[in-house]
């Protein structure tokens, strides 16, 4: 199936490709050689996804587009407070060669400007210009996906030109801005302008800041995550120069022009935007590059301000323990504190990005739930990720729900970094840990033996046959005649007693002490348990009904000691009593309607 998306963006290229007005850029020769016709979309998911169009592997220089990355990676290298002292992030105004220093430390404005971009590129790691250039070349191959390249011609073309880069640059030195030789840092900004790119180079680089920093193709980190939003603030406020408040107001994204053709834009936490076309408006900027991004931003509401998110969306669905139980078969003691107190378990599902609006709504639920709770269960299956703002506030509201004796419990959080980190990373001062939990069955079951209290390990006698629901309405001399047919089996703790697909051998097993665990197979790896069972219970009956492989894996979960009943033995004494097979079958089905009708309230529940 064709792509809505790709779709899309041929209509808009179709559309704009027509549209003229604007000059190629003449200020650096070289740049005069491109073609006005020249025009290319690409956008990048940040799962990695790129829908491109026109002439989208044309390549040019990428120009002023650099300056946002040199920037971030002479933040990565020198830290905020050192790079902070040399350049400022205030918006000039004005245009992007403008020599706006402030008046009292000379420093220049913003980093989007070429003064502020020629002190970003002496600030990179190195010891000498060499290796800076070889630090500035490695940082932006990060950032595309592979290595990079220079038009040597270009480069050429913008040293024997750049006059007034160069005047900037002596004014920086002059101020201590720069402080090692000026000509070696601003060779390394005429080399960071003449790489070579094309539109799939800058909508990965601009998908990168929109993942946080890690290129979404290759997986590798290309900036720290508090860096991203330095560097995307920036952009936002003063990567458009003179048009950058029109540019906000308009699109709403951060983004970055460039004099040969090429415009970036970025979506947090969605995609990245690349566009190339040569012919600039008065103020440097690409005509079909701003009208791509004006027309993305009208017809897919991309502006960053209008977010309309409820926060309340944070939290999928809520609902209790009695409305899904764990999966043990209760005894009648326990089934009957259950039945009272069951509805004291709370179950809240959350999902997406949990940041400080959706945190505050689930804390907001989880307060209002609480008088009537005696545990909560976070199942976090539909969560991407949390802030460590709202990991913050989440750990301390549990820490606060335990003081008023109420038990969190975090479910399927299954090895997921993402949450796992910033719970870990803010727990508060003294707290040993959250509790987490695989499943919602296990969850549950933990919740619910903290209702039960003792009778979640009842010390109960040996059950008996006779109590189990396999023979009820069985006269009492046919049990004398069942129990001769039985043989005692003990398994110790962990031990398996029968694997899913195993050639059933026909034997049947009645809990006599200890308990079990009924696992199936996931498709994905591992098990999911369907049961939990105790004294007076039994597995292994569906050979009854001519099943002739097992369904299910059986584990003992402490030791476990069973009575085993063979169907064969059964049938032969059926022969001579017939009216027990009956009884056994009708109760088998009687069971079976039972776990049918708990296994439909559950899944509506869920629904």
């Amino acid at each position: 199936m064709k792509s809505p998306i790709q779709s899309y963006l041929e209509t808009l290229h179709r559309q704009l490709a027509a549209l003229r007005g604007g000059e190629v850029a003449s200020y650096i020769p070289e740049l005069t050689k491109a073609n006005p016709d020249w025009f290319g979309i690409c956008l990048v998911t940040v799962d990695g996804v790129a829908y491109s169009v026109g002439d989208a592997a044309q390549p040019f220089t990428i120009q002023s587009i650099s300056k946002p990355f040199v920037y971030a990676t002479a933040l990565a290298d020198r830290g905020l407070a050192y790079v902070s002292q040399r350049v400022g992030v205030e918006p000039s105004g004005d245009a992007f060669n403008s020599i706006s220093l402030h008046p009292k430390s000379g420093a220049p404005l913003n980093p989007m400007i070429n003064a502020g971009a020629i002190a970003s590129a002496s600030m990179v790691a190195g010891q000498d210009a060499t290796r800076q250039w070889a630090r500035i070349a490695e940082s932006l191959g990060v950032f595309m996906g592979h290595d990079v390249a220079l038009d040597d011609a270009v480069y050429r073309s913008e040293s024997e030109t750049g006059f007034r880069n160069r005047a900037i640059a002596w004014m920086l030195k002059n101020f201590g801005i720069i402080a090692d030789e000026p000509m070696a840092a601003l060779e390394n900004y005429f080399r960071q302008c003449s790489v070579l790119v094309d539109c799939r180079d800058l909508a990965f680089m601009a998908a990168t800041l929109a993942n946080g920093g890690i290129h979404p193709a290759s997986g590798q980190r290309a900036l720290p995550p508090e860096d991203v939003e330095r560097v995307l603030s920036v952009m936002a406020t003063c990567g458009m120069y003179d048009y950058a408040g029109s540019w906000l107001y308009e699109v709403g994204m951060p983004a970055k022009s460039g004099v040969g053709g090429g415009i970036i834009a970025v979506l947090p936490g969605r995609f990245g935007i690349g566009v190339f076309s040569p012919p600039l408006d008065e103020k440097g900027n690409s005509v079909r590059g701003i009208e791509v991004c004006k027309r993305l931003s009208h017809d897919f509401g991309l502006h960053v301000f209008n977010k309309t998110r409820h926060p309340a969306l944070a939290v999928g669905r809520i609902y209790t323990g009695a409305d899904a139980p764990s999966r043990r078969a209760p005894t009648p003691a326990m089934r009957e504190v259950l039945r009272q107190q069951a509805q004291r378990i709370k179950y809240l599902c959350l999902q997406g990005h949990l940041e400080l609006d959706g945190i505050e709504y689930v804390i907001r639920r989880m307060g209002e739930l609480a008088p009537e709770s005696d545990s909560m269960i976070l199942d976090m299956n539909l969560v991407e990720d949390i802030s460590e703002s709202a990991a913050r506030l989440l750990n301390e509201a549990r820490q606060h729900l335990r003081d008023e004796g109420v038990a969190v419990v975090f479910s399927r959080l299954r090895g997921r970094r993402a949450i796992m980190d910033p719970l870990s990373k803010t727990l508060p001062a003294g707290d040993h840990g959250y509790l987490s939990i695989e499943d919602n069955d296990l969850a549950v079951e933990w919740c619910e033996n903290r209702l039960l209290g003792d009778l979640a390990n009842p010390l109960a006698d040996d059950a008996r046959l006779e109590d189990n629901p396999l023979f009820k309405g069985v006269p009492e001399d046919m049990m004398r005649r069942v129990y001769a047919l039985a043989t005692r089996r003990a398994f110790a703790p962990g031990a398996p007693i029968f694997a899913s697909g195993d050639v059933s051998d026909g034997k049947i097993f009645f809990i006599v002490s200890g308990t079990v665990s009924v696992l199936v197979p996931r498709p994905e790896g591992g098990h999911q348990r369907i049961a939990s069972l105790s004294p007076g219970m039994n597995f292994g009956e569906m050979t009854l009904l001519g099943k002739t492989t097992r369904s299910a894996s059986v584990f003992a979960d402490s030791k476990v000691v069973c009575n085993v009943i063979g169907t064969d033995d059964f049938n032969a004494l059926a022969e001579t009593y017939p009216q027990l097979k009956i009884t056994l079958l009708e109760n088998l089905s009687a069971d079976l309607a039972g776990k049918l009708r708990r296994a439909t309230d559950w899944i509506a529940a869920l629904a």
